[in-house]
């Protein structure tokens, strides 16, 4: 029975938290509480307007209607919030929920609906809490990035935008003294003290614009004009800031999400020779070594997108593509070009001066590819393929 109970919670959770595209009754019931909210807020809006004054009782109706759905789901979330948070107990998975942002917005969103009927008095007052339910719908939209980006966003730059705006109060402070030591004498009325001119310069430096208070000085004026320009820029600055965030910030995300598809791909070529064992071979034939892929088969001079039952001739030049080597764990593949004065040439790969942690996994040699063993000369000419792995990785 209690097994029954927990996969009825788990699945009412799984519900009534955003859902997936797959899980349709959790889109169902994100599609209707956003409806819910929607109905709420236009019946909250129609109630202002004289002219539905009429239909006054249907309003009153919605508004009972979507208070009953607002509180079940509350009531839901409750009972589901040890699901919520698991690492807590239930009575801390509650108080966690309720005193969260979220759990807040969604008990403001019904609870003063019932307050007149223990307050009569505040019931006009208490209406305006009807309006919270519109952040109810960044909620639904939390699954998109959008609304966590911004978040995210404000949180990192936090420290360049709280210099900015104490930027702009320093500005706005100054603006004010400097316009009350210039239009006191001719308005004692207007700027009566230091900061008298704050809400002018407020609506200066934010271009509000209001214009109940402004200059009437030459000074004043100049001054005035000298005061728009920097607030123009200043305002500027915690925008550029916000702008810089947001591409930082998708373009973090556009990394992680296609890691793997801008992962680099390193291409080779190689010739069919008569005696290849690919030779007169279809592709679909080949077994290629793993995470490599046959890209283009170049005969004649002619390329060609090869097909599965693309045959493989003599003299065909094969471009082979592999996922790029991850240098993180500090391996190396080096090529080395020996020339005559190199001091290799002549000496068995057993008698070189190399590292412990170096190897010598390959030899080109006039076209031909040579299998390293102790006793292989290296001579001019050779194109030495070297593996290394630093020692300060091993630490």
């Amino acid at each position: 029975m209690k097994s029954k109970s927990n996969k009825l919670k788990t699945r009412i959770f799984d519900i009534i938290q955003i859902g997936n595209v797959h899980d349709i009754p959790s889109r169902l019931f994100d599609m209707l509480i956003a409806a819910v909210i929607i109905i709420s807020l236009a019946g909250t809006i129609m109630s202002t307007y004289v002219e539905f004054a009429p239909y006054e009782p249907v309003l009153e109706v919605i508004e009972l209607v979507t208070v009953i759905i607002f509180t079940i789901e509350y009531i839901l979330r409750i009972w589901t919030a040890d699901l919520l948070y698991p690492d807590k107990s239930r009575a801390r998975a509650i108080l966690a929920f309720v005193f969260s942002m979220s759990g807040i917005i969604d008990l403001l969103t019904f609870f003063p609906y019932y307050l007149p009927i223990f307050i009569p008095a505040g019931a006009v007052a208490f209406r305006v809490f009807r309006v919270i339910r519109i952040f109810r719908l960044f909620k639904i939209n939390s699954r998109y990035d959008a609304f966590n980006v911004i978040l995210d966003v404000i949180n990192e730059k936090k420290k360049q935008i709280f210099s900015s705006v104490i930027m702009i109060l320093i500005l706005m402070v100054a603006s004010s003294l400097c316009m009350y030591s210039l239009e006191h004498e001719a308005q004692p009325e207007v700027f009566k003290n230091a900061f008298s001119g704050i809400w002018w310069s407020t609506s200066t430096l934010l271009t509000i614009g209001y214009g109940d208070i402004y200059p009437v000085t030459a000074g004043g004026r100049i001054m005035a004009i000298v005061i728009s320009f920097l607030g123009v820029g200043m305002v500027a600055i915690p925008t550029g800031i916000i702008s810089a965030g947001f591409v930082e910030s998708y373009t973090k995300i556009n990394k992680i999400v296609f890691r793997e598809e801008e992962r680099p791909i390193n291409f080779v070529a190689g010739v069919v020779a008569e005696d290849h064992p690919w030779k007169d071979k279809a592709v679909k034939d080949i077994v290629f070594p793993p995470e490599t892929v046959l890209v283009l088969v170049i005969r004649d001079e002619e390329e060609t997108v090869p097909r599965g039952d693309t045959v493989l001739r003599a003299g065909d030049v094969l471009i082979l593509g592999a996922r790029h080597f991850d240098e993180q764990n500090n391996i190396r593949l080096t090529e080395i070009k020996i020339k005559d004065e190199h001091n290799w040439v002549g000496l068995p790969i057993k008698k070189l001066d190399i590292s412990r942690q170096s190897l010598i996994v390959m030899i080109k040699r006039k076209g031909k590819i040579i299998v390293p063993e102790g006793d292989t000369v290296i001579r001019s000419g050779d194109d030495v393929m070297i593996y290394s792995k630093d020692s300060k990785a091993r630490g």
